[in-house]
């Protein structure tokens, strides 16, 4: 149960909030696809070596996130049971049916390139495996298809390429979706902006970005593994430039209220310097951009004078910040915008609930869910490489080639 509290004048058709934590969730969790894919897409498509020890791992918390995006929408609706009319009835007009089939078609794509990336692994692991229960297992992940060959290799590679190249505008497309939803609400002035789209896409690949680089310093360091300072150099360089141009075109979009300084400014203006003071100046801004920008910028520019172990401390500290900042930035935007009253003269009051559909707990249950779906991952297949990186212990050992006898030759010919 949600308690308002209303300041000002607020017309009585708007006494209540109705887009709450679910509708904030949603986008953070479609933000994070979209960034986690980029990274990898930067080492499959483009060549970026140094990406290459997250580049799987990237893949795959793409994937896992993709499978829980639409949950917090499921969550949010009265009968969820519903949202499969928009797939079997689409009005081609609306943007939210778009959704659907921009999410169905992404799913597909990232789903086939995972196969194909690890294709060459599943069967190797069918092949060697010392649990004999997983062997079907393993044949089920290869859909019978075991032929390895290199030029099989070849084709798997090749296809895969096509298809990241493909997801790359579809990933755009996914997120960019919905900052067009907010966008494309003329009568909110907090929303109607052509910038809306583009701010909430170089926000995901910020978010996704900064949760792959946490992900991997803070998993590599609990196992005790090698952390590659090249890649976390270049998660950090890549979410630098991003989050500049991410932060540019927020001010720009502030500002821009701010200069034509309409008649609904006077209220943005209360809105922005009162009840979102915190979450945007302190926590969005502050913390969430300047801090970051000036920290991963002088790594990236004293790259050689930074230690390891200061670079992947920046790289953990960093990566927390700017996944506040892209939530704080997806609060001021779902939140602040159903604040104001349309009356220009009032303010709501929202309470977040603790339990409940729309609480902090079933949002956080619903944010840990792909984290389950990427540990159930590593159990059968490895996140950080090829087959040589799974635990040597759950590989049959391969027996040694005999060498024949000498002279033996010339009685076998």
């Amino acid at each position: 149960m949600h308690h308002y509290i209303t300041e000002g004048y607020v017309l009585p058709n708007q006494a209540h909030i109705y887009w709450t934590t679910m509708i904030v969730l949603y986008p953070y969790i479609t933000g994070i696809v979209a960034g986690a894919f980029i990274i990898s897409s930067l080492h499959h498509v483009f060549d970026k070596d140094e990406l290459k020890p997250v580049s799987r791992f990237a893949m795959v918390m793409a994937f896992a996130f993709l499978l829980f995006a639409t949950l917090p929408l499921l969550n949010h609706l009265g009968h969820p049971e519903r949202a499969l009319n928009i797939m079997f009835t689409p009005n081609v007009t609306s943007a939210m049916a778009g959704f659907g089939f921009i999410y169905s078609t992404y799913l597909f794509i990232l789903a086939v390139e995972i196969w194909l990336v690890y294709r060459t692994d599943i069967v190797h692991l069918y092949q060697h495996t010392r649990y004999p229960a997983l062997k079907p297992v393993y044949w089920l992940l290869a859909l019978g298809i075991l032929d390895i060959s290199e030029e099989a290799k070849r084709v798997d590679r090749r296809v895969m390429i096509v298809l990241a190249s493909i997801g790359i505008p579809a990933a755009c497309g996914l997120h960019g979706y919905v900052g067009f939803i907010f966008g494309a609400i003329k009568a909110n002035p907090w929303w109607a902006s052509p910038l809306m789209p583009v701010i909430f896409l170089l926000s995901a690949i910020v978010s996704g970005v900064a949760m792959v680089m946490l992900c991997y310093i803070v998993i590599h360091w609990l196992q005790r593994r090698e952390i590659n300072g090249e890649c976390v150099h270049a998660l950090i360089e890549t979410a630098w430039y991003f989050l500049i141009i991410d932060v540019a075109l927020e001010m720009l979009e502030l500002i821009n209220h701010a200069y034509m300084a309409n008649e609904d400014w006077t209220i943005l203006k209360q809105l922005v310097t009162g009840k979102l003071f915190v979450s945007m100046f302190i926590i969005q801004i502050l913390l969430g951009s300047v801090v970051p920008f000036f920290v991963m910028g002088y790594v990236v520019v004293f790259k050689q004078r930074v230690p390891a172990m200061v670079r992947n401390l920046i790289g953990v500290c960093c990566g927390l910040l700017l996944l506040a900042q892209v939530a704080a930035m997806r609060w001021n935007v779902v939140m602040g915008g159903q604040m104001f009253s349309k009356s220009l003269r009032g303010f709501l009051n929202f309470q977040v609930d603790l339990y409940g559909r729309e609480g902090l707990i079933a949002g956080a249950v619903i944010l840990c869910l792909p984290f389950v779906v990427i540990f159930v991952f590593s159990r059968l297949l490895p996140l950080w490489g090829g087959v040589e990186s799974f635990p040597k212990e759950w590989m049959k050992e391969t027996p040694p080639v005999r060498q024949p006898l000498k002279g033996w030759s010339k009685f076998t010919s």
